[in-house]
């Protein structure tokens, strides 16, 4: 029988509650596929970091990587630990390290959902470049304190990074509609932006069977509101993605449907998976969480590890769940009840 070896980490606030509740639906459509989910649990969050200063131990990045994948909570608790700490201590250093560069996001209405927008026929995927751009991490702080204090964040594109996430993009393009959409700000940022197109038209070339649009950031962020059905696949830079990400999570009802992957497309290291909701410190420990997110997650960590059978099972178990009113609506429904209902279905 196959075996995955799968790293937990639940992290802070809801991140535990839709954790352990994505981890109960992945070991029972493990069970009814014929294969086996190894789970070891690992404490690293801001509650970790006030009891030992760090987000996780020194050789953290190390420890995780003998697993098959990663599932992941939510990081984060701003009142006690800075939100800077807490990406920097403990996300981007896995994203980087394991070379996690694409960052996969699908926006579309599960049934039953109601949208923000009257239009229900879209199905986005969104394609974030995962390791440098805007997040690279470069710059500092100089006469600090002072009325002359200058705060330098350099962007860093390479010719490398930019034209990966271009071609993952292109081949997930293949296996959909073949629509791809580049996003830039190349009007006014004239040398980052202006390379990232350039790259573009030469990338597709090689992929002539593609339909290749350009779309600046804030236009395409008003195409995505006015006509998400016009768009497919979206790749675009660190920084633009997250905020379109979250735009997409919006119009495909919140953010407790919106899952996403941190692909490492060579499979040289684990692959991470986590819902994109956060912490919410505010209804944390109330048991109101919505597990779909962190639930659709698991089933993409299935679908790339090849049980694709499984993680399409999950999926249909959820849209049956939705398509009866359960988990449509915040706070409706107890974690517990979404969960058991898609327990049901799977059984």
């Amino acid at each position: 029988m196959k075996a995955y070896s799968i790293a937990l980490i639940p992290g802070d606030g809801i991140g535990k509650d839709v954790t352990g509740a994505a981890w109960e639906v992945l070991q029972a459509a493990a069970k009814l596929d014929g294969f086996v989910l190894e789970g070891t649990n690992f404490p690293w969050s801001c509650a970790y970091y006030q009891e030992t200063g760090a987000m996780m131990p020194p050789d953290g990045v190390e420890t995780l990587r003998r697993f098959d994948a990663i599932l992941l909570g939510a990081v984060g608790w701003p009142a006690e630990v800075p939100d800077s700490v807490s990406l920097h201590g403990l996300l981007l250093p896995i994203r980087k390290q394991f070379n996690q560069y694409a960052n996969i996001r699908p926006h579309r209405l599960l049934p039953g959902v109601q949208g923000p927008l009257r239009s229900k026929g879209f199905d986005i995927l969104c394609i974030r470049e995962n390791t440098e751009g805007e997040y690279s991490g470069a710059g500092g702080r100089v006469h600090s304190g002072t009325q002359h204090e200058v705060a330098v964040e350099t962007a860093i594109f390479t010719r490398t990074g930019v034209e990966r996430i271009l071609r993952f993009g292109f081949e997930q393009a293949r296996k959909r509609s073949k629509k791809l959409a580049s996003v830039t700000k190349s009007n006014a940022q004239r040398h980052s932006m202006v390379f990232w197109d350039e790259v573009t038209r030469e990338v597709a070339k090689d992929y002539p069977d593609v339909e290749v649009s350009h779309y600046h950031v804030d236009a395409i962020a008003a195409r995505m509101v006015m006509a998400p059905e016009s768009l497919d696949v979206i790749v675009a830079s660190n920084l633009f993605g997250d905020i379109l990400t979250d735009l997409g999570a919006a119009i495909q009802g919140g953010l407790g449907y919106a899952p996403s992957a941190n692909i490492n497309p060579d499979r040289n290291a684990p692959s991470m998976f986590e819902p994109v909701h956060g912490s919410a410190p505010d209804i944390a420990h109330l048991g109101i969480a919505n597990p779909i997110a962190a639930i659709w997650s698991g089933a993409m960590m299935l679908e790339h590890l090849g049980e694709r059978n499984a993680a399409a099972e999950i999926m249909a178990a959820v849209e049956i769940v939705t398509s009866q009113g359960i988990g449509t609506s915040a706070g409706k429904d107890p974690t517990k009840a979404i969960t058991q209902a898609v327990l049901a279905e799977l059984s």
